[in-house]
């Protein structure tokens, strides 16, 4: 250490120093944004503890509903109102605990409450919880879980191994926490309820918090996970129909046989696609947030650092097992989906292409029968303009024959007859070169007027 650092004294010794931040321009969601990721911490659990965990999907509105819910407990226990602005708050009702969180699809509520002395074996953390109040949760119940944390002194791990599951079903097993606890379920619904037994061999507070913490997370992740399933099994058998619909469509192409049976196919094709689509569009989120929940699983367990018991599956194994094979399906019909929009947007391209080269040809050929009848047209009016030529010289050669006798005494030695004869090709030469320059002119405008 330098000689400035050595004497440098103490902050506050001598005199506070100025508030720093005030000189910085600080962004405004510096501070939440730090907060968040201090947010819900666990609850350190002293053991023995009784657990309850429930988490409820939110439907019709009952995310709004929370707060007022939460804040009539506080009133019945003669509490001050919890702060849920936050998404989370922490109730200590002296009798049980209280932590409710608020996440994206659903809201939990952890209840912790003390095990004394005099509690059997089947008691649970709602027992002290007001009946009324926890019936009239908002929300549809999705998960329930009863997690009992005893001392190893208590419940040696020996005498639960050597037992089969109370209820019949495989045992899952293992050790947790580098040896420091000892994890024990079957994973399945008795009484509304599915059960843990978490035995602590040496645990402080905060990591019996967390262990808890872990395990109500994988409990409620895998079957929000599973959500997905169902979806997938109903998305399966459509895109079974459409695929084997997409098929018989192609199949026909080659059968087609004029515009009409193409414009047919393009609407069953273009049907079959909106069909498509719009289930793409209803299951995008579910399947996404299916994969998503069970990375969240996968964490969990790592963060478990199980070690393996002989003879019992661990966390790990059970879900690759059983939950791994269900998130699969759901990976696979939703690649699938895609798979089979693409197609179909590709074969619509196909076929409306080939609609598009039906009717350019069929234009062309109606181009080419215009033609042809422009073409008549104009021989038919040329045929007309040398009438014309002729009907015009006759009646203008009578005016001339009239005007010839009206003063055939002027126009002697010549007669009316052969001055009418004189006229008749003059008149037919102006004719004909008048029409011939209306045509021109007629022509000349044309372009410019199309231009």
């Amino acid at each position: 250490m330098g000689k400035n650092a050595a004497s440098r004294p103490l902050r506050g010794a001598i005199r506070p120093e100025p508030d720093l931040m005030s000189l910085f321009n600080q962004h405004p969601l510096r501070q939440s944004l730090n907060d968040e990721v201090h947010a819900r911490p666990p609850v350190p659990l002293d053991t023995p503890e009784f657990v309850t965990y429930l988490a409820f999907v939110h439907t019709d509105g009952s995310a709004g509903r929370e707060a007022g819910h939460l804040a009539a407990l506080a009133e019945q226990l003669d509490l001050a109102p919890p702060q849920t602005e936050t998404g989370h708050t922490f109730i200590d009702a002296g009798a049980f605990r209280l932590k409710w969180e608020r996440h994206n699809e659903f809201s939990s509520y952890t209840f912790f409450r003390r095990i004394e002395a005099d509690d059997g074996a089947d008691e649970h953390a709602l027992l002290t919880v007001p009946a009324t109040w926890r019936k009239n949760i908002p929300g549809q119940l999705i998960a329930a879980t009863h997690i009992e944390l005893r001392a190893v002194a208590d419940v040696p791990p020996d005498t639960v191994m050597v037992q089969v599951s109370p209820h019949g079903e495989t045992l899952v097993a293992a050790q947790a926490a580098e040896g420091a606890a000892w994890v024990f379920t079957d994973f399945h619904i008795h009484e509304g309820f599915s059960r843990f037994l978490l035995v602590d061999a040496g645990l402080t507070p905060r990591q019996a918090g967390r262990m808890v913490q872990r395990l109500v997370e994988i409990e409620t992740y895998r079957v929000m996970a599973l959500l997905a399933f169902p979806v997938a099994k109903e998305v399966g058998r459509l895109l079974s129909r459409a695929e084997d619909e997409l098929a018989d469509l192609m199949d026909g192409l080659e059968l087609a046989r004029n515009t009409e049976d193409d414009r047919a196919m393009l609407g069953r094709l273009t049907r079959l696609a909106a069909d498509v689509e719009r289930s793409v569009a209803r299951t995008t989120f579910r399947f996404g947030a299916a994969a998503a929940y069970y990375r969240l699983v996968q964490q969990r367990i790592d963060e478990l650092r199980e070690v393996r018991l002989s003879g019992f599956p661990t966390i790990r194994e059970f879900m690759e097992r059983r939950l791994a094979p269900a998130i699969n399906t759901c990976a696979t019909i939703a690649q699938r989906q895609e798979d089979l929009s693409g197609r179909i947007a590709r074969n619509s391209q196909l076929l409306r292409t080939r609609v598009d080269i039906e009717l350019e040809r069929q234009n062309q050929e109606l181009l080419a029968q215009m033609n042809r009848r422009a073409k008549i047209q104009l021989h038919l009016q040329e045929t007309v303009e040398g009438l014309s030529v002729v009907a015009i010289t006759y009646y203008a050669s009578q005016l001339v024959n009239y005007m010839a006798k009206g003063g055939k005494d002027f126009i002697l030695p010549f007669t009316p007859e052969i001055v009418t004869a004189i006229s008749i090709p003059v008149i037919a030469l102006l004719v004909a070169l008048s029409l011939r320059k209306m045509r021109k002119t007629l022509g000349a405008d044309e372009p410019a007027a199309t231009h």
